[in-house]
Order: C-alpha cells, then structure tokens, then sequence
C-alpha cells in the first residue's frame, strides 16, 4: 500500500525543507528565519500523483518586540510629536527577565478623568460637611 508524500516549503524555496511519507510530524525552527512574514506551502502528493496545495502565511518575530505610542500606521501629523519607543526580548525561556519585560505606556485619558471627577467629589462633600458645622 503506497502512502502520500508530503513537501513542505518554506516561502518561495525551490527545495523542499521536508519531503516525508505521510503522516508527518515536525518541528518548525523559525530560529533560522529572518523576523517578518512568511508562506509555509505544504504540497501533498497521492499514490496516484494528484498534488494537493496548502499555503499558510505566518509572522516570526524572535527579535526583540517593538511598541511604539504617540504615532500610529498611516497617520496624519503635523508639528512636534512625542514619541515613545520601547524593545524588550522575551530573553532566556528558562528564566525570567522582570525588568525590561513589561512595555511602559502614558495614563489613558479615562483614568486621568476618574481622577478628577473622585477628587471633585470627595471636595464638594468636605465642603459641604465644613459649611455644615
């Protein structure tokens, strides 16, 4: 009993990285990649020779992750901008990094409008309360 072959291709290779019988389970090293998009093509052959395609688009990123506040994609600026840039890597898997893991970011406007309105609330009841006695 003849089995399918399976390719796998990894962007637009012209070599397989992986030519096994089927079933086939492996492990994907994207240490070997560059950070950015990628294909993974598997390409099925049947004993007859009919093919079978399947193309799945992924994201590496083993690099340090960016995070970017004060500019967004496509946006319309004009003037001075504060922009805060922060990289941090995910460092050792068998330890972890506790400074310089987590992204810094300003206080949304919302917290900043809670603030104000407990603290408008709390002087208005003490002002009440002192005009009481």
């Amino acid at each position: 009993m003849d089995k399918s072959t399976i390719c796998v291709f990894i962007d637009e290779a012209p070599s397989p990285v992986l030519e096994l019988e089927a079933p086939v389970n492996f492990e994907l090293d994207t240490h070997k990649l560059a950070d950015g998009e990628h294909m993974l093509k598997i390409v099925s052959r049947d004993p007859s020779g009919k093919e079978g395609v399947r193309k799945i688009p992924f994201v590496v990123r083993n690099g340090p992750a960016i995070t970017v506040e004060g500019i967004k994609e496509h946006e319309v600026v004009d003037g001075v901008l504060p922009v805060m840039i922060h990289a941090y890597g995910k460092g050792d898997s068998r330890s972890f990094l506790i400074e310089g893991s987590e992204t810094p970011q300003s206080i949304p406007l919302w917290i900043w409008v809670l603030i104000i309105t407990f603290a408008a609330w709390t002087l208005y009841y003490l002002v009440r309360y002192l005009s009481m006695s």
